[in-house]
C-alpha cells in the first residue's frame, strides 16, 4: 500500500533547511574553536562534560554512551584515547561486575576548567547573542518538542536495540 509523502510546505521547508544550514554551521564552528583553543575536539569536550555534570566525575560506560547518543564501541575507542592522555580514566563498576566506569580524572577536570570559557563564548556569540530572550525561550521549547517527539517515535517504532548507543 502506498501512501502520498505528506510534503514540506514552503514555511517548513524553510524552517527545516535553516536547521540543516545552522546546524551544520554551528557544529563546525564550535568543534573549530575548541581545537584552537584547547586541543579538543567537541564531542571530547561533550565527554568530559557529561563527565564533570556528576558529583564524583563518574559515569558508566552505558550511561554515558546514551547521553552523547553514540555507540559503545565508538565510546570505549574515544574513552582510551582520553585515557592515553590522561584526561579519563576506565575502572570496573562494583556494583555491576561486567560494567565499566569512565572517570574524569584531574587531569581532565582542569582541562574542561581551561576550555570551558571559550567555549560558552563561542556559544553565546554564534546562538544567544544572535537572539532574543523571546527567542531563546521558544528556541528551548522547540528543541524540547522535538527530542519528546524523537524519543516518543523511537520507543513505538523502533527497536531498541537497533540505537546506536544501545550497540556495541
Amino acid at each position: 500500500m502506498s501512501t502520498t509523502p505528506r510534503w514540506l510546505n514552503a514555511e517548513e521547508r524553510r524552517a527545516w533547511l535553516a536547521y540543516v544550514d545552522f546546524s551544520t554551521l554551528l557544529a563546525d564552528y564550535l568543534n573549530r574553536q575548541l581545537r584552537r583553543d584547547a586541543g579538543m575536539t567537541h564531542a571530547d569536550y561533550s565527554l568530559l562534560a557529561y563527565l564533570s555534570s556528576t558529583p564524583d566525575g563518574v559515569l558508566g560506560m552505558s550511561e554515558l554512551a546514551q547521553r552523547l547518543k553514540i555507540t559503545r564501541s565508538r565510546l570505549t575507542h574515544a574513552v582510551n584515547r582520553l585515557r592515553e592522555v590522561g584526561l579519563v580514566d576506565r575502572r570496573e563498576d562494583p556494583a555491576d561486575g561486567r560494567g565499566q566506569l569512565a572517570v574524569l580524572t584531574d587531569e581532565g577536570h582542569a582541562l574542561l576548567e581551561r576550555a570551558a570559557p571559550g567555549h560558552v563564548d563561542a556559544v553565546r556569540r554564534a546562538v544567544f547573542d544572535a537572539l532574543t530572550p523571546e527567542q531563546v525561550r521558544q528556541f528551548a521549547e522547540i528543541g524540547e518538542a522535538i527530542s519528546d517527539a524523537l524519543h516518543r517515535v523511537e520507543n513505538a517504532e523502533t527497536d531498541p536495540a537497533v540505537l546506536p548507543w544501545r550497540r556495541r
